[in-house]
């Protein structure tokens, strides 16, 4: 009976637990592609690890927050920004009971500032989406808001990768950058540029074009980046 016991004695209180839902697009990954749902917790495990100790980190484009435990967890206070209302309602409701150090914004940062000032700021399968058109001014609404010397971390699925997208994903991904074309966009505003790349849940170094989905850590933001745009 020693089993049961230790069973019980480190189970138990999980069940008084609320059960938290997950949000739309979650709930849709999880029962149509599962895997997908790895993948993207990886990238936010990734995140968290390069921004632990923080003091403030913004988000652009929260989604419906699946990642949103693991950067509350690393950094001091979170700015969840997304320009979909919709997200921003399930997060407060699901979500922001249990995280106490989170605030909602909604914005569209295709548009305008969110008006806040942060350490740091990440994206995660954001910039493709964003029409090229506005790609500049979807870029100075985000420095606006870093404090010296700033850090902007982007995730994104690699152009090379294209010809494996699905047909939601074609539909969607208005703007996508290889490594060299992700790197040449952020060493415009900042002084230092890492590159990685990624496949699964795998992070690392190696060929450029093999990589399913690319990241740059950005570091140091220019002086002059205002004028680089």
């Amino acid at each position: 009976m020693k089993d049961r016991e230790a069973y019980h004695k480190g189970s138990d209180f999980q069940f008084e637990h609320e059960e938290i839902l997950l949000g739309a697009p979650t709930s849709y990954s999880l029962t149509h592609d599962p895997k997908h749902l790895a993948f993207v917790l990886a990238r936010y495990k990734f995140c968290a690890k390069m921004l632990e100790g923080k003091k403030t980190v913004m988000e652009i484009g929260s989604g419906d927050g699946i990642g949103l435990p693991l950067i509350a967890q690393a950094a001091g206070q979170v700015y969840c920004v997304d320009w979909d209302e919709r997200h921003i309602a399930s997060i407060r409701r699901r979500l922001l009971p249990h995280l106490k150090n989170v605030t909602l914004i909604h914005s569209d940062t295709n548009v305008k500032s969110p008006g806040i000032k942060v350490d740091a700021a990440f994206s995660i399968d954001v910039i493709e989406h964003i029409d090229p058109k506005k790609e500049k001014k979807f870029m100075a609404n985000i420095l606006s808001c870093l404090n010296p010397p700033g850090v902007l971390i982007t995730g994104s699925p690699n152009g090379t990768a294209e010809q494996y997208a699905s047909p939601c994903s074609r539909v969607q991904h208005i703007n996508l950058k290889d490594l060299k074309a992700l790197r040449q966009l952020m060493e415009k505003y900042f002084e230092n540029v890492f590159m990685f790349g990624m496949n699964d849940e795998v992070l690392h170094t190696g060929y450029g074009p093999m990589c399913h989905y690319i990241w740059s850590v950005a570091v140091g933001l220019r002086k002059d980046w205002r004028k680089r745009g």
